[in-house]
């Protein structure tokens, strides 16, 4: 199953900027291509502005702005922006993340300037369509292309709209309590990377889960699932998983592989190694020592396009 992410179409490389030029980006177009199928969106042109077009741009209040022509503020496609993105939210329903243009007055997520009559210097917002399309869908991982090259920002974009992929053929196949509780056991270890005590707290969601509330108890779930992912891991917190994790082997390995191990889990938490160089070496020693829960867990088997995407294998 090929999942799909929504994406601004100057991105892509087509010409749908104001001025008719694009935003093409390399690693989108080389890297995630491969793996994932593009909706694009050029939220401007399908209000009608056309290409090239009368730029615009966001002024009143940071909270709530309006997105106006620069040259001709009489141009207000506030409204239209607006009810394109809610639209768009529920036509899209089968998205499993999104890649919003930066700095847009449409798209961009943060930090897009809005003009403030009478400030010295331009406040922030975000773009009118890309607030009304979170708005509508909160549960959705967003993101922009400039934070992509952050390592940390971009792998924990990957792992949201991965693990929400996962939510999406559970929800395909029919959420029952017990469909429900495999999911959980299966995200354990990815979960614990980031806060053992959100862990504790979605566990008690899913004890909730019986054959009358399956359904409602998974809404919470998923909304509690996604906040917690929401929240990067650490160095610190990977490696107390992967001490973790090497608990399960202390009986079938020798003092010298169990050296080998922590000394491999101590230099990916000082930063000396990628997080790939332990977790390969586990999943070498479960090869030659079976362990059907470990074996589940996506943590350390996720599938050929999340090793790839995040480990580069």
């Amino acid at each position: 199953m090929t999942l799909k992410l929504g994406i601004s179409s100057c991105l892509l490389g087509q010409r749908v900027r104001y001025d008719g030029n694009h935003k093409r980006d390399g690693y989108i177009t080389e890297t995630l291509a491969r793996y994932f199928e593009f909706v694009p969106v050029c939220p401007e042109v399908a209000v009608g502005l056309g290409v090239p077009r009368p730029p615009i741009r966001l002024v009143g209040s940071a909270a709530r702005p309006r997105a106006v022509g620069v040259d001709d503020p009489t141009l207000d496609v506030t409204e239209a922006l607006t009810a394109y993105g809610g639209r768009q939210a529920q036509m899209l329903a089968e998205l499993s993340g999104y890649i919003f243009k930066s700095k847009s007055p449409s798209c961009g997520l943060e930090r897009v300037k809005v003009y403030v009559r009478g400030a010295t210097a331009p406040r922030t917002g975000t773009g009118i369509y890309a607030a009304a399309f979170r708005a509508a869908r909160p549960l959705l991982p967003l993101e922009e292309e400039g934070r992509l090259n952050d390592s940390a920002l971009r792998d924990n974009f990957l792992e949201r709209v991965l693990a929400y992929g996962r939510w999406q053929r559970l929800q395909a196949e029919g959420v029952t309590a017990a469909r429900l509780v495999e999911f959980h056991t299966a995200h354990k270890l990815a979960l614990m990377a980031h806060g053992p005590a959100r862990y504790a707290a979605l566990g008690r969601i899913v004890a909730r889960a019986d054959r009358r509330r399956a359904k409602t108890v998974a809404e919470r779930y998923i909304e509690a699932f996604m906040q917690m992912l929401a929240h990067p891991a650490t160095r610190r917190m990977h490696a107390n998983v992967l001490l973790h994790v090497a608990g399960y082997l202390k009986r079938e390995l020798d003092a010298g592989d169990r050296g080998e191990l922590r000394e491999a889990i101590e230099s990916y938490r000082t930063s000396a190694m990628p997080l790939l160089v332990p977790i390969t070496l586990l999943r070498h020693h479960f090869r030659r020592h079976p362990n059907p829960w470990i074996g589940r867990q996506v943590y350390l088997y996720p599938d050929a396009a999340e090793m790839a995407l995040r480990y580069g294998v």
